[in-house]
């Protein structure tokens, strides 16, 4: 892996007026780094060098999707500045405004209940629905490819294939019985493809901004609310032993999403069945990276043991 010149880095930045810049710690899939520019807190979005900046290290592209929102009901952070650089040895990246909030997970590394957190969920899935509300034209995104229910089955086949096969076993009969009842795609809206309340910034129950869009798209927005509700369900990973009144029922939050939208909609039950299927795809392969370390994390190997239960959920839902 080439590492990235911070000295370089910080030169480039001066002629952003972005100066005090240090590392900070998310974003798995590029670089972040926090700064100031003209006394305001900034994060920079960096993508790694050293290899092209396509799919999920594309940080241009995120600052593309984060720009197409700025007039929305959506919170996102502002797009200061942005760099094409050099690719691969001069990587792009971007500078956005760095929004007040933290980032929870309750249900998954717990923490104390309170109507705050509830409330925080409400107003996340609120959040949703105005993102899948807007019409991808209006955005000026008429141009990117649209992917369907069956295309996010067949995504996470990709990753099933690469895993250790003990750990998945069963895990092509769960894709035949998802893609034996795939429902028809609706009209296609933005999908954050990581939407829950982890990457999300709030105080309290307001939610201020909606983040870490590297692998958003253009797509059927179920495929966003199957995944925030499974996140939503205590049932799901069963991490946090008292987990009552941490999170709002399922069928409430349903509901919130609907009335937000102001239309039914239909077949969450075989999304929240696909999110499940990505839940054990996407920790598989955590969980393979982990093992080849030097020396494993123990708290990501524990995760192993979600994994069968996710693809029986799946089957179970789908069923």
């Amino acid at each position: 892996m080439v590492e990235l010149d911070l000295d370089e880095l910080r030169r480039r930045l001066i002629g952003a007026g972005v100066t005090d810049v240090a590392p900070l710690a998310g974003g798995a899939s590029s670089l972040t780094f926090r700064g100031l520019r003209a006394g305001r807190a900034v994060v920079i979005k960096v993508a790694p060098p050293g290899v092209e900046p396509v799919a999920h290290r594309d940080v241009l592209r995120q600052a593309r999707i984060i720009k197409a929102l700025a007039a929305t009901r959506v919170p996102v952070p502002e797009v200061l500045w942005q760099d094409p650089g050099n690719p691969p040895h001069t990587p792009p990246l971007f500078v956005m405004s760095r929004v007040e909030g933290d980032c929870v997970e309750p249900l998954f590394d717990g923490c104390p209940p309170s109507r705050d957190l509830v409330e925080r969920y409400r107003n996340a899935c609120r959040a949703m629905a105005a993102l899948h509300g807007l019409a991808p034209i209006d955005l000026g995104l008429g141009d990117e490819p649209v992917i369907d229910p069956v295309a996010e089955v067949r995504r996470w086949c990709e990753t099933l294939r690469t895993v250790d096969a003990s750990l998945v076993r069963g895990w092509e009969g769960v894709r035949d019985a998802l893609l034996g009842c795939a429902p028809t795609g609706m009209a296609p809206g933005v999908v954050h493809g990581d939407f829950r309340l982890g990457n999300l910034l709030a105080v309290g129950a307001r939610i201020n901004a909606v983040i870490d869009w590297e692998i958003w798209s253009i797509g059927d927005p179920r495929i966003d609310a199957g995944w925030f509700l499974i996140n939503c369900d205590p049932d799901t990973y069963q991490r946090v032993p008292a987990s009552a009144g941490m999170a709002p029922p399922i069928a409430e939050l349903t509901q919130i999403y609907q009335h937000e939208l102001d239309h039914e909609v239909g077949d969450l039950a075989w999304f929240t069945a696909l999110a499940c299927f990505k839940s054990a795809a996407t920790w598989s392969l955590i969980v393979k990276h982990n093992r080849r370390r030097r020396s494993p994390r123990t708290e990501l190997e524990a995760i192993a043991a979600s994994v069968p239960r996710l693809l029986a959920r799946a089957r179970s839902i789908v069923d």
